[in-house]
């Protein structure tokens, strides 16, 4: 009983610590400045109330007409006539991005990216794979190179893999997020934006994800400056108890999958696991859902993927590139990877029923969300620091413009160490350097570029300078 009531007591103590601790963190940021106010562009508002559920219903039910789209299902001319496949599925996409282009005067670039993927342990034979995609090229010469990309893997399959007779309808996994990619490119290819918007579909991800590895790895040998990466896996709000249909989950890798062993000793020796470049990308999609108030709101998902799971992402982040997965709160697994049917009073089987299209609307919207407020915010401030030449209870911060030259001003970031998620902003006005009167031993700071209208780039996480 002693042991007990002494437990409750350090809880009690601990718990008021960190009330104490956090009004003098609020208290001192009040004194030196307000959180800054979000700015809701008009222009981006107005194009996430375009997106529609009745065009992503239609989107999806089309998909699941080709009755499978695994990836070594048929892809011949006479099968894509009759709309059967995958190859069928893949003229479909292609062909409307191509309507998307005619509709905005040739905005969208349409592109194919194919290859043939050596027999592996599930391709027992060469099999080509094809990537679709658009590219809504950026209009500012200087911010067009910075590049934020969606996308969602348009292969299905049933209960075997090399089943390619029976029905993989594939509706939520992943006919919803290749609607969501799909319908963000309808509605933003009618807007303009600084950076470069692309809209990807792969196929081979129920393989090992193939499509998405060949892709990653010729973005990164071309050079390409990916800022960000939203992979829509398995967004359908699978229609069953359980579900809540205003959460999407977002999952972020902690530890870089490129990071060298100097840059693992400096994330150890800062505490920086919570702060990839891949997690503070989760952060930025909360920070767009509040400023937007989408329907749905991101549960940050401090883990690469699910549990020993995987998706596309995965194949950006080990090419170095930030990268995110968006997953429904509940998945219903007799509704994924099944042969249709019914046992036992169970339905089988990936259908469009088990789908709510006003949710895949929704997460749409968080996506498209993200992706304009990243393509029209200005290029991120380069060479953040944080200054540690003095032992010091202040906080000084340094950096240098981006090269665009659209900043007119910048943000400082800040969260207690334990903190998911970013809890105050203060505006330093047009200056490369700042101190905030709180210690860096107790936060974690980032700055945020931002521009005459208001729009906000990444945050970048300083790295010390003695």
């Amino acid at each position: 009983m002693i042991a007990k009531y002494k437990f409750n007591f350090l809880a009690a103590s601990a718990r008021a610590a960190l009330v104490i601790c956090a009004f003098v963190l609020m208290t001192r940021l009040s004194m030196s400045g307000q959180n800054a106010p979000a700015y809701a562009d008009p222009q981006i508002k107005a194009a996430l109330s375009e997106i529609s559920a009745g065009q992503i219903q239609s989107d999806i039910e089309k998909l699941v007409s080709f009755q499978t789209r695994s990836t070594i299902s048929a892809q011949d001319a006479a099968s894509i006539s009759k709309g059967q496949g995958i190859g069928a599925a893949r003229e479909w996409i292609k062909s409307e991005f191509e309507r998307y282009s005619r509709e905005c005067s040739g905005c969208l670039e349409v592109k194919t990216d194919s290859f043939t993927q050596p027999v592996s342990e599930r391709v027992a034979k060469p099999t080509v794979i094809t990537n679709v995609y658009a590219v809504l090229k950026g209009t500012n010469p200087l911010d067009a190179k910075r590049i934020v990309l969606v996308t969602g893997h348009y292969d299905s399959r049933n209960s075997s893999n090399e089943n390619v007779t029976d029905a993989a309808p594939g509706a939520n996994d992943d006919a919803s997020g290749t609607a969501v990619s799909v319908e963000c490119a309808r509605v933003l290819s009618k807007l303009k934006f600084p950076g470069t918007i692309v809209f990807l579909t792969v196929a081979g991800e129920e393989q090992g994800l193939y499509g998405s590895k060949h892709f990653a790895e010729y973005a990164k040998a071309q050079g390409w400056q990916i800022e960000a990466v939203l992979n829509n896996d398995i967004v359908g709000g699978d229609e069953t108890p359980g579900q809540d249909p205003k959460v999407v989950r977002v999952f972020s890798e902690s530890i870089p999958d490129s990071a060298t062993e100097s840059q693992l000793r400096m994330i150890r020796a800062l505490g920086g696991e919570n702060d990839s470049p891949s997690r503070e990308l989760a952060r930025y999609i909360a920070q767009a859902a509040r400023i937007y108030e989408t329907q749905v709101s991101p549960l940050l998902e401090f883990r690469r993927d699910r549990y020993l799971r995987g998706g596309d992402h995965i194949s950006f982040n080990e090419a170095g590139f930030p990268a995110v997965r968006f997953t429904e709160f509940q998945e219903n697994y007799a509704h994924q990877h099944q042969n249709v049917r019914a046992e036992n009073g169970i339905e089988y089987g990936d259908l469009s029923k088990f789908v709510d299209f006003d949710y895949v609307a929704n997460v749409a919207r968080l996506n498209a969300a993200a992706l304009a407020s990243l393509a029209a915010a200005p290029e991120a401030p380069r060479n953040v620091r944080l200054e540690t030449k003095a032992l010091v209870n202040s906080s000084t911060l340094a950096w240098e413009a981006p090269a665009d030259g659209r900043a007119t001003g910048y943000e400082i970031l800040l969260r207690a160490t334990a903190a998911p998620d970013w809890e105050h902003s203060q505006s330093t006005g047009n200056v490369l350097k700042a101190t905030i009167p709180v210690s860096k031993d107790n936060v974690i700071f980032a700055v945020q570029a931002v521009d005459e209208a208001g729009h906000r780039s990444a945050p970048i996480v300083p790295v010390p300078e003695r």
